[in-house]
């Protein structure tokens, strides 16, 4: 059990530091990408699968986010990825994605409306 908590609290951290890779002008682009993605998924309040759905809204948390994390790391050069990963040790609280939450909304109201399209076809 205290490795899954160690293991969760590296996931929190490396989210904090993918975070603020996005922002920084020295991540070469496509890890600025993949990080703004999965930091903006990750910090957000939405999920693109709920909870409440047996098994498959817990998937996401369990596979997509870990998945999509490790990507982003190894994407950004390690010198980098050390300064990050201290800049994210010294923030104290968890940032929140607005533009995160608007992004996964926009995926759920896309898919509502094509379905409602669909069936009424």
């Amino acid at each position: 059990m205290d490795r899954l908590r160690a293991w969760a609290r590296r996931l929190k951290a490396d989210v904090l530091a993918l975070w603020i890779a996005a922002g920084d002008l020295r991540t070469p682009i496509g890890a600025k990408l993949v990080a703004a993605l999965v930091a903006a998924y990750a910090l957000s309040p939405i999920d693109l699968v709920p909870d409440f759905i047996p098994v498959l809204g817990l998937l996401d948390d369990l596979l997509l986010i870990p998945a999509g994390i490790w990507l982003a790391v190894r994407l950004i050069p390690a010198p980098l990825r050390a300064q990050f990963r201290a800049e994210a040790a010294r923030w104290s609280e968890r940032p929140r994605s607005r533009r995160g939450a608007a992004l996964v909304l926009l995926v759920w109201v896309t898919t509502l409306v094509a379905l409602a399209v669909w069936l009424k076809g």
